[in-house]
């Protein structure tokens, strides 16, 4: 064969196999060991989170028989019983305790979101004289830790004649700080043209705040919800301090009598713990999507 007939070799190289393009919200290139590290660490993190909490499901549920301390420990049982729960309900009144407990935490979602909606709307809409010194106080409140004022509170519970009763237990957490500055943050990123609209039309303050600005907040009231009830259902501190009758303890108060004198049963702590967490993991379950709506309507101007 000649070199006339031979054909040249003029065509395009074989393309290449694309590696596939990683790209955040904002269409930014991720590489691929970004990524990589990225998903280790957030697996890092749920091991660290949700390890505690499988841990003592795990031994909530496992019989006397089976050891709890061994190596490598055994996350799943081999006889999953439910009679460590029986044990938690003979021992302790622990559903009275709940029920005492849910009661408390009930009224401080309640006294929150209404208590911090007014506050917030009037920081951040109304305006007055001495508006960004109340907003500092606010401030300055979280600042103070609950243990440095907790004799003033049990002082002032006394005198007013609510020792030993559940309202005691609410009254001092019954509006806090941090969730009156969310929803002043809420309320700040609406647009005033609206409200302005709505004041034109002849609407006032109240119309203004229960027609347009409160639904328009629905993710942040959330936000404080679940973190008014988790406070006061976690709450063992203040409740411990006031309530002396055992027919009005909250569950926390109550599930500390499962501990022994010299010696404590983990599978019996394990579920009672297993008690405590259900309710709170059910109403973030409930209600995860506006709390992840709320921290985006209290986080970002806009």
């Amino acid at each position: 064969m000649s070199v006339a007939e031979k054909a040249p070799e003029t065509g395009a190289r074989p393309a290449r196999a694309r590696t596939p393009r990683f790209t955040d919200d904002n269409g930014r290139r991720i590489r691929a060991w970004e990524l990589i590290l990225r998903y280790v660490l957030l697996i890092v993190v749920l091991a660290l989170t949700v390890g505690p909490f499988v841990w003592q499901l795990s031994t909530s549920l496992k019989g006397p028989t089976e050891d709890i301390f061994s190596s490598p420990p055994k996350f799943l049982p081999s006889h999953p019983t439910l009679h460590n729960y029986e044990r938690v309900s003979a021992t302790i009144p622990v559903w009275d305790y709940a029920l005492n407990s849910l009661k408390v935490a009930a009224a401080n979602v309640v006294t929150n979101c209404v208590g911090s909606a007014l506050a917030g709307y009037a920081l951040a809409r109304l305006r007055y004289r001495g508006r960004r010194v109340a907003a500092l106080v606010f401030v300055l409140a979280m600042l103070v830790p609950a243990e440095g004022i907790v004799i003033a509170q049990f002082t002032t519970m006394r005198e007013l004649g609510l020792n030993n009763t559940l309202v005691g237990v609410l009254l001092p957490g019954s509006i806090a700080a941090m969730n009156v500055l969310l929803m002043r943050n809420a309320f700040l990123n609406l647009p005033y043209e609206i409200e302005e609209a709505a004041y034109v039309d002849g609407a006032n303050v109240w119309q203004r705040f229960l027609r347009i600005a409160l639904p328009s907040v629905k993710g942040t009231l959330a936000v404080v919800a679940i973190f008014a009830f988790m406070g006061a259902w976690d709450d063992f501190l203040w409740p411990l301090i006031v309530l002396s009758d055992p027919s009005k303890f909250t569950l926390t108060i109550g599930l500390n009598y499962l501990h022994g004198t010299f010696a404590n049963d983990e599978r019996l702590v394990a579920a009672g713990t297993i008690i405590a967490v259900a309710p709170l993991i059910a109403l973030f379950a409930c209600l995860q999507r506006y709390f992840f709506r709320g921290v985006g309507e209290g986080a970002v101007k806009g």
